[in-house]
């Protein structure tokens, strides 16, 4: 018969008392008794602080997770589970470290093709690992890398779930942003104050995207790395929003600077990086909002022939801008139909909400569109009320 939690305690405490047991556990001399006669089920927690207490190698842990009388499958999982933290409390190796780094770094690549709904499961997998990681001691060298790894998992966290249009996004930057200030990494708080400075731009605040951005390339200072590449062309963006030609123009100079000074490494479709195809795209959204078509264009043309034709969000956002185009032109009937186009050429998986969000204002922004068959039919694929608008 399999034993409880309490059956296994009490034969591991053995002969010593259970005073000794509570205080290395950091717990209440009753509350052990309390659990050895399996009147309480502890958390994980303190299974884990008996665990440590009477050296169970994981024992209890595991029967804390799985219960008699569990599934295969959760005995698994928990097996699974005890073996992860068996390996986390070892010393880290230069490979444990650097097979840390590879999954971070394949997670940023991800982002470019993969669905964010898809993405998530294995993002918060990989991140429930790190953390394991993180809950014990190892030298100097290798807490650094694990924690600036989980500054970067936390900025790939608030990227997935802001395209998913989860407010708790908010949350992660700044938790990113705390693990790279603990990490003393420039470069990487860099990346999360420009990175954040999207999502305020796409929320509508723009001031304060301005004011990360240019936070972002301060923090930076002379390093080349991608924080500035990347908050340049958002600064610029801004700036156009607010009508600001001249100031567009600098910040866009700025972002083809910083794009040089960036090894070939870094000049690549990730999360981490950052390529000429964004930049053109960006600086063809600032054309955009500046309403000069001609040079919108140009950028647009560009983006399109660099990205590859598996980075749906981005080229999404392009067909977007080149639809607002039409609109700038007077032209609704090829507005309506382009960014209709676009949207059905979109795998249903990456109709996130922030291109749909896109879309709708783009259909708001179509003159008579109630009046033609483009219009109506662009309403029809965004799902939009006939009243609405």
């Amino acid at each position: 018969m399999d034993e409880s939690f309490g059956q296994a305690l009490r034969r591991l405490r053995g002969t010593r008392s259970l005073r000794d047991v509570a205080l290395l556990a950091n717990c209440g001399k009753s509350y052990v008794a309390d659990l050895e006669q399996d009147k309480k089920t502890p958390s994980p927690a303190m299974a884990a602080a008996l665990d440590d207490a009477v050296g169970a190698g994981g024992e209890l842990r595991r029967l804390a997770a799985t219960p008699p009388g569990a599934s295969l499958s959760a005995q698994a999982a928990a097996l699974q589970a005890g073996l992860l933290d068996a390996l986390s409390a070892g010393p880290m190796t230069a490979m444990s470290v650097e097979e840390v780094e590879y999954a971070v770094a394949r997670h940023g690549r991800a982002t470019r093709y993969r669905a964010e709904s898809d993405q998530l499961p294995d993002l918060i997998a990989d991140f429930t690992d790190l953390n394991r990681l993180l809950a014990h001691r190892h030298p100097a060298p290798a807490r650094r890398r694990l924690t600036v790894a989980a500054a970067q998992m936390s900025g790939l966290m608030a990227l997935t779930l802001l395209k998913l249009g989860d407010p708790a996004a908010r949350n992660w930057w700044r938790t990113g942003r705390a693990a790279a200030a603990a990490a003393e990494d420039r470069a990487t708080l860099s990346w999360m104050y420009a990175q954040e400075a999207y999502q305020l731009y796409y929320e509508g605040d723009v001031h304060g995207a301005v004011e990360l951005a240019i936070h972002a390339r301060d923090l930076a200072g002379g390093l080349p790395c991608v924080g500035p590449a990347l908050a340049a062309p958002l600064e610029a963006r801004a700036y156009a929003r607010l009508g600001r030609a001249e100031q567009t123009a600098s910040a866009l100079r700025a972002g083809e600077a910083a794009l040089e000074r960036l090894d070939g490494e870094l000049r690549t479709g990730s999360a981490f990086g950052y390529s000429e195809s964004q930049l053109r795209f960006h600086a063809g959204n600032a054309w955009t909002h500046l309403r000069q078509t001609g040079r919108a264009r140009a950028e647009q043309e560009r983006a399109l022939e660099l990205y590859p034709m598996d980075d749906h969000t981005d080229r999404a956002f392009i067909g977007l801008d080149q639809a607002m185009c039409y609109v700038i032109e007077g032209e609704p009937v090829m507005a309506a139909a382009h960014a209709t186009a676009t949207l059905m050429a979109l795998p249903e998986e990456h109709r996130s909400p922030l291109i749909i969000y896109r879309a709708r204002e783009l259909a708001d922004r179509v003159p008579d569109a109630r009046s033609l068959p483009e219009g109506e039919v662009l309403r029809e694929v965004l799902a939009l009320p006939a009243g609405e608008g």
